[in-house]
């Protein structure tokens, strides 16, 4: 496995439990709003784009242990059991990664839950996830509304895969979340409600107010104002008439 990073320990990426966070480098998005420049490309490719694997460069991250190995990643985890109640698997995209399965039943072998964060582009192993039981919770970032995905991303997905990811976390036994981070020029109160009527009937939804105080892949959006809380409280009762609880965060 790739690592990009590793946060020692977290009071709120895992809801009601003490975790740390193991970040994977490289994704195959490039969203522009992006927090974790460091973690989208390979790291071989990080020095053409004058970003270094370094803690510093995103807020998610600012406590991280940068280029950390599998050997010590584990050998920390060893350390952590009955501390620690989970590990969060995020990125980074994880499900890029084809042994993402075989690291996560070593995690789960120490007795810690997994949670994954995911960009839905891999239903193929989001399925096996599933269907192996390696997972006990699952987030799931949705961008905006699908027919502006593109514009989000700078790539063009398909868009029928996350359709399959949200379906199949929806059906799953799991505590789930999604996720869309509302960011002015990209995400408006429309693609709320082509978001909503997608994930119609979800359980959790959270609309994420956009930072733009720090490193993002687009520097045409660092200190870009995001919505006022007013405007944020208006998708988010937009939100609220599709799924069970739509959240501000």
């Amino acid at each position: 496995m790739n690592i990009g990073g590793l946060q020692k320990f977290s009071l709120l990426d895992y809801p009601d439990h003490i975790s740390a966070i193991i970040f994977t480098q490289g994704c195959n998005f490039r969203c522009h709003f992006c927090y974790n420049p460091m973690l989208v490309w390979p790291r071989k490719e990080l020095g053409k784009f004058n970003i270094k694997p370094s803690a510093k460069a995103g807020e998610k991250i600012e406590k991280v242990d940068p280029e950390i190995t599998e050997d010590d990643l584990f050998d920390f985890l060893e350390k952590r059991q009955k501390k620690l109640d989970a590990v969060v698997i995020s990125g980074g995209e994880p499900t890029i990664h084809a042994d993402l399965p075989e690291m996560i039943e070593r995690i789960k072998a120490l007795g810690f839950k997994v949670k994954l964060d995911t960009n839905g582009t891999n239903p193929r192993m989001l399925k096996a996830l599933i269907a192996k039981k390696l997972l006990d919770y699952i987030a799931m970032d949705i961008k905006g509304g699908l027919s502006n995905y593109d514009l989000i991303t700078e790539v063009q997905p398909n868009i029928r895969d996350i359709k399959k990811s949200i379906k199949q976390i929806m059906e799953s036994d799991l505590p789930y979340e999604f996720r869309t981070t509302v960011v002015p020029e990209l995400v408006g109160k429309k693609d709320i409600e082509e978001t909503g009527k997608i994930i119609a009937g979800a359980r959790k939804w959270y609309l994420q107010g956009f930072k733009s105080n720090m490193d993002l892949l687009n520097d045409r959006f660092k200190n870009v104002a995001g919505f006022t809380a007013q405007d944020m409280e208006r998708m988010r009762k937009i939100g609220a008439e599709y799924v069970e609880y739509c959240g501000v965060r």
